[in-house]
């Protein structure tokens, strides 16, 4: 089912809207996306977006590619820093920061990845599923 998202950053210069099909929201504990949010997890949406509109402030948004990752990519706010959404170059799939949204997402998170990674100071799994790195394939 296609869901619309909106969200913006901190200082509100940029908005969005995605519309797209949900079909994970992780909770990521590998180091890339620690060091990316400066907390013990990243929460990230994934979806195959059918559109998306840059409501305001595309033009200030910013993206640093880690050199010797073949896919990490953080896109942010020049002004505040805020993660915000971020698209493979074929739009096959987006990531969208759960933090990002302006509402609350319309699916719970399925899975904590990268859980060998996780820090001793970082939050306890409960009920959500937690996979070594990657879940399998369905």
């Amino acid at each position: 089912m296609s869901t619309e998202f909106h969200g913006s950053c901190l200082c509100g210069a940029v908005s969005y809207e995605i519309t797209g099909t949900a079909f994970d929201f992780f909770h990521c504990h590998c180091r890339r996306c620690r060091k990316a949010n400066g907390t013990g997890h990243a929460s990230n949406i994934l979806l195959k977006p059918d559109s998306v509109t840059w409501l305001s402030g595309e033009e200030n948004m910013s993206s640093f590619k880690v050199p010797d990752a073949a896919r990490f990519r953080t896109v942010f706010c020049k002004t505040c820093g805020s993660p915000m959404p971020r698209f493979a170059p074929d739009l096959r799939f987006g990531v969208i920061p759960a933090g990002s949204l302006d509402s609350e997402p319309p699916l719970q998170p399925t899975a904590r990845i990268f859980w060998n990674s996780r820090t001793d100071w970082s939050c306890e799994a409960g009920s959500v599923p937690s996979w070594p790195e990657y879940p399998p394939k369905p």
